[in-house]
């Protein structure tokens, strides 16, 4: 029994030992130090000075943004796709197309020109609801 008790004891000085070493390596292990995290800040908030800089420059933007709309909406430039008697269709783009009404009245420019298929035209007039335009007057390009 004494071989025994020699066996047992070396046992578990050999796991004292092998576990007091691990532990002293996993203490002694330096821990990463997180990094802060940066947070973003707003802006200063811009003086009066620069309110009124940017409040004109909006003011003048709108303006003409506004003055676009309703110029694309009472004016088409294009070629003539469709044209019989008061009904005009005109090509404006790549598949996009916009339908003009004559009238009793639509003045076409050059005087006598008749607009045909082919033919470039600036039309002007009132927008309808439908998206037509009803003509005022046209003028033949080509």
């Amino acid at each position: 029994m004494g071989t025994m008790k020699r066996r047992i004891a070396a046992a578990v000085s050999a796991f004292v030992v092998l576990g007091t070493t691990t532990l002293a390596h996993a203490q002694s292990a330096p821990q990463p130090t997180p990094t802060p995290i940066v947070v973003p800040t707003l802006p200063p908030a811009p003086n009066s000075t620069t309110n009124q800089i940017i409040n004109a420059a909006t003011s003048v933007i709108n303006g003409i943004l506004t003055r676009e709309r309703f110029n694309n909406a009472s004016n088409v430039r294009g070629t003539v796709s469709y044209f019989k008697r008061f009904d005009m269709q005109v090509q404006t783009g790549p598949n996009s197309y916009r339908t003009v009404h004559l009238h009793q009245g639509t003045i076409i420019n050059p005087r006598g020109a008749t607009p045909g298929a082919g033919t470039v035209v600036d039309v002007n007039g009132n927008p309808l609801s439908d998206g037509s335009l009803d003509a005022n007057s046209i003028t033949v390009n080509q």
